[in-house]
């Protein structure tokens, strides 16, 4: 039987790292074999941005957006895709419109996480809109800004309902630091949220299908030293909770790229950001998690595509709502149940399987790629495009150093496997 190929298109902002990365692998890995004994093979493909016609026939079998949630062009081209089409997109563009950050805390307090308390408070300036100024004047009620953050107590934070990369963020430590971000503010929509003090760790996990890599993160450092090599930060209960709770988030919104994030203070887990619809997977800021993420979004969506794998536009929240409201369950056994429910929408056990029969070869082909020189001078092109030429060697010993001690320590773990 001849080769099947399938399109999967790239749908991309200002990164070129990684979609070179993942390109590569795809040429490397060439032909799968799949349980219907056929042979296929993925070809990636830039999406560009123009017309189209709502009865126009992708040629794409998937796609991979890392623009929509910004561009509004494209995103209305994924719904029609996914609506009329079938296409597979790893984020829903319905959720990731509709249900943003704002709506990810509700669903985790509905669900019994633990969520710092959090207030939505108005716009501090009138929207751009004729309609506004009647419908403020009649129905706004005035409120008292310092009496709403007392409430819930400093310090505390301030921050965009549905922002991303921090821009907009601010720590409040007292009433004057709350006017003038509010003041700043402008047309935004905020929340104040409670800090979570004296925590032990700031976790980040970036999710890709039904793969989690849970990662310490160090926010005040500048982006190439924020994700600190670190593989015992963790108490195993506390690791076991991050990981539940990034899959049980991305399976009830639909989401299969993302990134989250908590503060852990001894064994308690606070989720404070768990909607990222363009999760960073940089070369620069992962660095020795980089082959992890290429090697994880090279198996999911091989995987999806391969097997003939559905999006799901549905959700399927009661289910999920059934077990935050079983009283006999206690916390831990509410996680395990969402875990549950997460890995059945994920196909974990089909997914194995699939990759230890079909894919057993990706990671000596990550590997090999790691080692090789069109690795080194990807890595290369990168730091000289980022960084200024007198800084160029210091980030390439930096980041080859980073990468050097992956490619030890899979050594290691080969030797281990053995």
């Amino acid at each position: 039987m001849a080769d099947v190929e399938h399109t999967i298109g790239l749908l991309l902002g200002t990164e070129d790292d990684w979609p070179r990365a993942y390109e590569s692998l795809l040429r490397r890995l060439g032909t799968v074999g799949s349980p219907d004994g056929r042979s296929h093979r993925a070809r990636p493909v830039r999406v560009t941005v123009e017309p189209f016609n709502l009865r126009d026939k992708p040629r794409h079998r998937l796609v991979i957006d890392r623009l929509a949630y910004w561009y509004y062009h494209p995103r209305e081209w994924l719904k029609k895709i996914a609506l009329m089409d079938g296409v597979y997109l790893l984020n829903s563009p319905f959720t990731f419109q509709s249900m943003e950050k704002h709506a990810a805390y509700c669903a985790m307090m509905r669900l019994g996480l633990k969520v710092p308390e959090t207030v939505l408070v108005p716009f501090k300036n009138p929207l751009d809109n004729s309609r506004w100024a009647y419908t403020a004047t009649r129905y706004n009620r005035p409120f008292d800004l310092e009496a709403t953050a007392a409430s819930i107590g400093y310090p505390l934070y301030m921050k965009p309902y549905d922002g991303g990369a921090w821009v907009g963020v601010s720590k409040i430590r007292n009433a004057d630091e709350l006017h003038a971000a509010y003041d700043a503010s402008g047309e935004r929509l905020m929340h104040l949220q409670a800090s979570v003090e004296d925590y032990d760790v700031f976790a980040r996990s970036l999710t890709i299908g039904p793969e989690t890599m849970v990662m310490r993160f160090r926010p005040d450092q500048p982006m190439h030293a924020r994700y600190e090599v670190d593989h015992n930060f963790l108490s195993d209960s506390a690791g076991h909770e991050v990981v539940a709770v990034s899959q049980l988030v991305n399976a009830f919104f639909r989401w299969e790229f993302n990134s989250c994030e908590a503060l852990v203070r001894g064994d308690d887990v606070h989720p404070i950001d768990y909607a990222n619809a363009c999760p960073d997977v940089a070369l620069t800021s992962l660095h020795y998690y980089f082959p992890w993420a290429m090697t994880a979004l090279l198996r999911w969506t091989v995987f999806c595509v391969v097997t003939g794998r559905r999006m799901r536009l549905d959700t399927d929240t009661a289910d999920y709502f059934a077990v935050a409201d079983d009283p006999d369950r206690s916390y831990r056994e509410k996680l395990a149940g969402y875990r549950e429910l997460a890995d059945r929408y994920f196909e974990v056990d089909r997914y194995r399987e699939f990759c230890d029969k079909h894919l057993s070869n990706v990671d000596e082909i990550v590997y090999d790629w790691v080692t090789s020189e069109e690795f080194r001078s990807l890595l290369r092109e990168t730091v000289r495009a980022m960084y200024p030429v007198h800084e160029h060697e210091k980030f390439l010993a930096h980041f080859g150093g980073l990468i050097d001690a992956w490619i030890r320590d899979q050594g290691v773990d080969a030797a281990t496997r053995q």
